[in-house]
């Protein structure tokens, strides 16, 4: 995501500023996301068209953090088998045999990644090797043989006709439309006698107030001086931006364009702040536990 340096040794690698490494994050707090295009039911009647926990499974969390990074102006996402919830990747034909679409409340992500290519605009990377189901949704497939890569994609094509799935497509043929979240003020970030604190620790933790918010799956920081401005920033936006009706997608674009028109020394006195991401600094805001949201 960030591009080179010339003579840094990455002059062939592409890069792509808005890319958002997506995850599942057991535990984890969201608050209102639309979840619904992955997620259509859950135990209690649970609304996940507005969906809220502070401790959320591994399907729940990674439908929410493709969410967020949709929100957030994502343009491709980076996705790892061995970081995902695996009933969240797929179901296979025997499973759906199991287990009928109505009992089932998740829509594999299998079902959804071409539809986020054609409706959305979002293309995905995707390192697996447990599934062949994805082969049949691949446009392009890399074959790692000992740390060399080679286009087995053709060979991918004929494997897809000699052995077909035999799963079902879930999900409709379109992403579905979804509800914004509107973030509502008054997030408090006193502590004590301090009408304001704030401090980070190292790449993984920023504390507002009395909240303590943890970035362990926000894999793309790099600098602990982008913590330490996006602290900061989550005071500014709140104060300067969050007005309680304008949806959270025109809201972080304006903050945008602002970052990119002023950097981040404005955030703060300190002189070690560094330059973030907008899809960084989104997802640090939405593991905040205190927000408030209106979906609409």
């Amino acid at each position: 995501v960030y591009n080179h340096i010339p003579g840094d040794g990455r002059e062939f690698v592409v890069t792509r500023e808005s890319a958002v490494k997506v995850r599942a994050e057991d535990g984890r707090v969201i608050t209102g996301v639309d979840i619904s295009p992955f997620i259509q039911n859950l135990p209690m009647d649970l609304d996940t068209t507005c969906f809220s926990t502070v401790n959320a499974s591994g399907s729940t969390s990674q439908a929410a953090c493709i969410m967020e990074a949709l929100e957030a102006g994502a343009e491709v996402l980076l996705v790892d088998e061995d970081t995902s919830a695996t009933n969240f990747m797929i179901r296979d034909a025997r499973m759906q045999a199991l287990i009928a679409r109505h009992a089932e409340p998740i829509i594999p992500f299998v079902d959804r990644v071409r539809q986020l290519y054609r409706d959305r605009g979002v293309s995905t990377v995707l390192v697996m090797g447990g599934s062949g189901d994805y082969l049949d949704v691949a446009d392009t497939v890399i074959a790692m043989e000992a740390f060399r890569p080679r286009n087995v994609t053709a060979e991918a094509r004929r494997i897809c006709e000699t052995f077909p799935t035999h799963r079902k497509a879930e999900g409709g043929e379109h992403f579905p439309g979804v509800r914004e979240r509107v973030l509502l003020p008054g997030l408090d970030f006193s502590k004590g006698r301090r009408e304001v604190y704030v401090k980070s620790r190292g790449l993984r933790v920023m504390h507002l107030g009395e909240e303590t918010v943890e970035l362990d799956a926000v894999e793309q920081v790099v600098e602990d001086g982008q913590v330490k401005a996006m602290a900061h920033a989550v005071v500014y936006f709140y104060r300067r931006y969050v007005d309680g009706q304008t949806p959270l997608p025109e809201l972080l674009k304006r903050f945008r364009e602002e970052l990119a028109a002023r950097g981040v020394s404005f955030l703060d006195r300190a002189p070690d702040l560094v330059g973030f991401r907008i899809q960084d600094f989104a997802a640090a805001l939405s593991r905040v536990g205190g927000l408030s949201v209106r979906c609409r």
